[in-house]
């Protein structure tokens, strides 16, 4: 079980959920971004998992302690959340975990639904993200800006679900083209018959086992390899 802290964010300070590896192990981080929701429990346990494999994972509370599960209501919270202060959240979270003592390594991002979109946005907001997950991204890159650019000698992977238009609907390819034009790296994963959210398992009208098993394998293996071996 992890706990919530306060970190420095651009001369303010914010939450998160922080969980870390046993005792005396060291590994590399992982900010995990939530969905439309917010710091739900779900998002949690995800963070609680990356340590059981050796990462010291952040969640951030980007609604600063609003969450829901009424879909109206999410969807008035992702259209009101301020793209910028979201950006300062991010990237004070990755300074935060890279001046941890667990850490050792470097800093990843991975994100779901909404958070997709910011995990992938992530790499261009600080130097410290090398490599970024998004899980059926959704937000339209208009709202973030991204400058592409500093996807330069950086990794992405995009698990696309069935529901969303897979690895072709516009936004991925967007994104994709972006990024490899940069000098980054893309991988695009598609998961036949899947609907948007298959991974999150508190929705079982969603969550596809397979799918969610498969993804979960493909972001473990981008971060050992690109952030540093985790116990």
């Amino acid at each position: 079980m992890g706990e919530m802290v306060s970190y420095r964010s651009n001369g303010g300070t914010s939450e998160g959920y922080l969980a870390v590896p046993a005792a005396g192990t060291t590994g590399p981080a992982v900010i995990v971004i939530q969905e439309w929701w917010g710091l739900v429990p779900h998002i949690t346990s995800v963070a609680d998992r990356f340590a059981e494999a050796g990462f010291v994972a952040l969640a951030p509370d980007l609604y600063h302690g609003t969450s829901t599960t009424e879909p109206d209501h999410a969807g008035k919270l992702i259209m009101g959340l301020a793209m910028d202060q979201a950006a300062r959240d991010i990237a004070g979270a990755a300074d935060y975990l890279a001046e941890r003592p667990e850490v050792v390594g470097k800093v990843g991002c991975v994100g779901f639904c909404a958070g997709g979109s910011l995990a992938l946005w992530s790499a261009t907001l600080s130097e410290r993200i090398v490599a970024t997950a998004g899980f059926y991204p959704v937000l339209p890159w208009e709202r973030m800006s991204p400058d592409w650019a500093n996807y330069a000698g950086k990794t992405a992977v995009i698990h696309c679900s069935e529901e969303d238009g897979t690895s072709a609907a516009d936004g991925v390819k967007a994104a994709q083209r972006a990024i490899e034009a940069a000098g980054g790296e893309c991988a695009l994963h598609d998961y036949p018959g899947t609907r948007h959210a298959f991974f999150n398992d508190d929705r079982p009208e969603v969550f596809d086992q397979q799918a969610a098993a498969s993804a979960w394998a493909r972001t473990l293996e981008l971060f050992r390899t690109r952030l540093g071996a985790a116990a």
